[in-house]
């Protein structure tokens, strides 16, 4: 146990330059405390005790503001960042070392019986405001952009953004975009600076396929 807590507050000081030492980690952090409470309820969840679980949880929420579902499966290492307004579904798979941003969802569409919430992978990171949606899986080392709507699985090393969420970059390269008769191809990878918007996309696509109509027109014309 104690190896273990070692272990996940050198990881949360590794990823939060802010952190000045280990005890403002654990007596301070309100992801943290957060975390700590998910694993005493799910310990009780796991043996059937869903009162004592929900209690326990309803409990860190209240005090932290993240609410992780007692039933969710949590692995090595998760760091909520800031942390407010995070939802972790009942049947949520969360992998090793993965980061999440506030106001992050992992959570269900309404439409799935039985495994209901997402799966993500290990090394994850979920941007702030993002939604991740429905049964499937973010895969390994993978990125979702701020505010994003994931709605369909990611596949491993990829970077997805937008409304609903498509895969910009695969394996450190740019993914084209088909635009009329060219491609349209997004920007560098997800760094929460420099973060694609996908309007100015949308607009600089549909900008592209008016102009090659026009050009049609003109040769017709021509003809």
């Amino acid at each position: 146990m104690t190896k273990r807590i070692r272990e996940e507050i050198a990881s949360i000081r590794e990823r939060d330059p802010a952190i000045k030492t280990a005890f403002e980690v654990y007596f301070l952090y309100p992801s943290y405390k957060a975390l700590r409470s998910y694993r005493k309820a799910h310990w009780f969840y796991k043996r059937g005790w869903y009162f004592w679980a929900s209690w326990i949880s309803q409990r860190a929420r209240k005090k932290t503001g993240i609410e992780i579902h007692p039933g969710a499966k949590i692995g090595k290492a998760l760091f909520i960042d800031h942390g407010s307004g995070v939802v972790i579904g009942e049947t949520a798979e969360i992998g090793d070392y993965c980061t999440i941003y506030q106001g992050v969802t992992l959570g269900g569409t309404g439409k799935d019986t039985g495994k209901r919430h997402p799966t993500l992978g290990n090394n994850v990171l979920v941007g702030s405001g993002a939604k991740v949606l429905g049964p499937f899986k973010v895969g390994d080392n993978s990125k979702i952009a701020a505010n994003a709507v994931v709605l369909k699985e990611v596949p491993p090393n990829c970077t997805a953004v937008g409304v609903p969420a498509r895969v910009v970059k695969r394996d450190g390269i740019k993914e084209p975009l088909r635009s009329g008769a060219g491609y349209s191809y997004c920007t560098e990878d997800l760094d929460h600076i420099h973060v694609p918007d996908p309007i100015a996309q949308q607009l600089e696509m549909l900008t592209e396929k008016i102009q090659y109509l026009h050009k049609e027109v003109e040769k017709l014309s021509k003809e």
